[in-house]
């Protein structure tokens, strides 16, 4: 159980990373990469196969290599040789969003959220020592000087075409919040700082505009980065681009806040971690709700009015990993409290003990549903979850364990 004292809670939180890591090797299936599952843990090999996905579970197996798990280390090289070849573009460069099963691309778009886990695929591939990784690293870091940065404090571009001729008006923030991510772990990895100087600018630009908006982080802009209060309004439930904003990414913005400053050392800025707290205060405020069972909301307007209600998974991960490194850095004992908590909801409401995995998502009642996403398509915020407890606040996770870093200071519970 996860509220239990001591040493006994990172037994757990390892046993948990396993379960979850043993699920979701089934998804590597064929040349394509990393097929979605659904909530059996099936692969659907007609579908698509996402490059986020394939991305994410490329990541995770690289952390589960560094955690001595010999045969996650042919999973990750699965991984990577997917990006080597059939979301490559030999032609144009970059990776494809998506490609079918028979490795022909279905989406040749090149999206900057999708590029983003590209970079700290190869990342942590590269941090576990496995073959090519360092390559695709290097490409993936030239592609974002030449193509993403947008000139604005180095926030990115969302999507361009296949070519890099034309990009979409759009902006977001959620692009940039998965850019700042994968660049902390190149800079950690790669020993150059100037990822991790990007990194901070693109994460003053966001917080800024989160400190006028009373904490609240605008998710969607113009090209020239002026928010867009009513995008998507609509298309509320919008996958991608959900109307309103994300209390889940005020919960990461937090984290990742907290991580920077950490990794910046004396050099980091005195509004970093004040600024996370209000980032996490106000996040809980609109995210939690008691009624009618208690969770987490998945958007609400800019007044903290709850738009959707649908309990996703990946925003339970993310608060108990917020409310984690929010008490290492603070030793604030609300933060504590609310880790516990969060915990027990995750273990009574969202793992499957049945099916394996978490459940994706829960309806308002606190049943699994599949109303926004369908299935079980990876482990990336669950694995990070039952790890970022167990590691310092910085370096980035495959950095912290291929430093021996696991369990390295008091456990949480």
């Amino acid at each position: 159980m996860p509220t239990v004292e001591g040493s006994q809670h990172a037994e757990w939180l390892g046993q948990e990373t396993l379960r979850l890591l043993r699920f979701g090797r089934a998804s590597a299936c064929g040349a394509a990469g990393f097929a979605w599952l659904d909530s059996q843990g099936r692969p659907q090999l007609d579908a698509p196969f996402d490059l986020w996905v394939t991305c994410r579970m490329t990541h995770v197996y690289a952390l589960g290599t560094l955690l001595g798990y010999d045969w996650c280390g042919p999973l990750a090289d699965h991984g990577i040789a997917a990006l080597c070849g059939p979301f490559n573009d030999p032609a144009h460069g970059g990776w494809y969003s998506q490609v079918g099963a028979d490795g022909v691309a279905t989406d040749p778009t090149k999206a900057a959220y999708a590029h983003a886990q590209v970079v700290l695929a190869a990342a942590s591939a590269a941090a576990a020592g496995r073959p090519h990784a360092a390559d695709v690293l290097r490409r993936a870091l030239g592609n974002q000087n030449v193509h993403f940065r947008d000139g604005v404090d180095g926030m990115v571009i969302d999507v361009f075409n296949r070519e890099f001729t034309r990009s979409d008006d759009y902006r977001g923030a959620s692009a940039n919040l998965r850019t700042v991510e994968a660049y902390m772990a190149a800079a950690d990895l790669t020993g150059d700082s100037r990822w991790r100087q990007r990194a901070l600018a693109i994460t003053e630009r966001l917080i800024d505009q989160a400190d006028q908006h009373d904490w609240v982080v605008p998710e969607h802009y113009t090209t020239d980065w002026r928010p867009l209060a009513d995008y998507n309004a609509d298309q509320p439930d919008d996958q991608f681009r959900p109307y309103g904003w994300v209390p889940g990414h005020g919960f990461e913005w937090s984290r990742l806040v907290l991580q920077l400053w950490a990794g910046l050392g004396q050099a980091a800025p005195g509004w970093m971690k004040p600024a996370a707290e209000s980032l996490f205060r106000r996040a809980y405020l609109d995210a939690w709700q008691e009624e009618p069972v208690p969770g987490f909301i998945l958007t609400a307007d800019w007044s903290g009015r709850p738009i959707i209600q649908t309990r996703l998974h990946w925003v339970a991960a993310e608060a108990v990993a917020a409310a984690a490194t929010a008490y290492r850095a603070t030793l604030d004992p609300l933060y504590h409290h609310l880790y516990a908590r969060w915990w027990e909801l995750i273990e009574e409401r969202f793992v499957d003990q049945a099916d394996g995995s978490w459940h994706h998502e829960l309806s308002p009642n606190g049943q699994p549903s599949n109303d926004l996403w369908e299935g079980k398509p990876d482990i990336y915020h669950a694995v990070q979850a039952t790890l970022i407890p167990r590691l310092p606040l910085a370096p980035s996770l495959a950095s912290a364990l291929r430093a021996g870093l696991l369990d390295s200071l008091a456990p949480l519970l």
